[in-house]
This record gives C-alpha cells, sequence and structure tokens, in this order.
C-alpha cells in the first residue's frame, strides 16, 4: 500500500464490529451498485481510506475473479483485522443483501410479468451508471498522483472505454491486452526513481 501523508488524518475502525456494521449498511443502501456508495463512506465520511487507497484496493479487485465491492470489503477487512476483519466485512456486505435477494425473488416470479415492474428496472439501471460516472469524477484527480501520470492514465481510461463501449471487447480480452500495457508503463517510469533512491 501507499504511505499515507500525515495531513491526510485517517481514521481507524474500532473493530471487525464496526467493519461488519459499516459494510451491512452500504450493501442495504446500494440497489444496482455499491461501489459509489463504498467511494464516499470508506473515503470521505469514515477516513478509512485515502482516495489513493481506494483505487489501488479498486484496481485489484477488478483483475481479482468476482464482484468488485466484495473483493474491497475482503481488502479492507484484512488491511485493518486480517482474517477477522476480513470474514466481518464480508459478512457485512453479503449477509442482508442474501435475504432481500431470495425475498425479491419470490416476489418478482409473481410480478415479472407487470409493465410497471420492468420500468422500474430500467430507471434504476439508469441511476446506477449515473452513480459510478459520478463516482469516476470523484477519483479523477487522484489519477493525477498515479505514478503512470495523468495523461498516461488518461489515455488507458479512454482506451478501456472504447475497448469496452465502442469495439464491444469482451472483458478478459480489455484486462489481457491493455492491462499488461499499463502495467508495463508504470513499472517503466517507477524504475529509474527506485533505482536511483536504492544507488
Amino acid at each position: 500500500m501507499t504511505p499515507q501523508p500525515a495531513s491526510a488524518s485517517l481514521e481507524r475502525p474500532s473493530g471487525p464490529g464496526a467493519l461488519f456494521v459499516a459494510f451491512t449498511l452500504l450493501a442495504l443502501q446500494g440497489f444496482g451498485g455499491v461501489l459509489p456508495l463504498a467511494q464516499r463512506e470508506l473515503v470521505e465520511r469514515r477516513r478509512w481510506l485515502s482516495r489513493e487507497d481506494f483505487l489501488e484496493l479498486l484496481s485489484v479487485g477488478q483483475v481479482l475473479p468476482g464482484p468488485n465491492v466484495v473483493n474491497l470489503s475482503l481488502m479492507v477487512g484484512d488491511r485493518f483485522f486480517g482474517w477477522r476483519g476480513a470474514a466481518a466485512s464480508l459478512a457485512g456486505m453479503l449477509g442482508a443483501p442474501l435475504l432481500i435477494v431470495l425475498l425479491l425473488a419470490v416476489v418478482y416470479a409473481q410480478a415479472a410479468h407487470h409493465p410497471a415492474v420492468a420500468g422500474a428496472l430500467r430507471g434504476m439501471g439508469a441511476v446506477s451508471a449515473g452513480l459510478i460516472v459520478a463516482m469516476g469524477l470523484k477519483l479523477l484527480p487522484a489519477l493525477g498522483r498515479n505514478p503512470m501520470g495523468l495523461g498516461a492514465a488518461l489515455a488507458v481510461s479512454a482506451l478501456t472505454l472504447l475497448a469496452v463501449g465502442a469495439w464491444r471487447w469482451s472483458m478478459v480480452s480489455v484486462v489481457g491486452v491493455l492491462g499488461p500495457l499499463a502495467v508495463l508503463w508504470a513499472w517503466w517510469r517507477i524504475g529509474p526513481a527506485q533505482l536511483r533512491r536504492s544507488e
């Protein structure tokens, strides 16, 4: 992890129970997507992570198998309290939503044919997309401190957007092609500075 600046005055959760409560509340708010809410809750409200740390954990979570926010919750929990924190965060993220989804599945089976239900689901999809765009815009300033440099980070972001949105590449192709290019660029940028420090 990147070291925290002294001025950041980040907080620390009081225990695994605090992680469980925080991630349960996050999961209960996140209809259609929790990531934008996780950024606001963990970085801005609770101040457990800096924007840079959140981006780092999110980046790792996106390349690992499984849902991004579940991976993020595991890494945040592990960061503070090891396996106990990871288990508490995971239980908070999945426990209540599992019960709600099972209940909604029973209700949806009865009401799926109703036009109002289909319209509501389309509306929730639009809101989710807006939340993700808003989160990306909030995190944009942190790219300036990325080892790749702001220009390269924006270029990789634009290429990713084109590859997924316009060229219809699969996620495996995007990660398999653009991921190694971005890693090599960051390694090339970081390498000389690391060598100078070690001399």
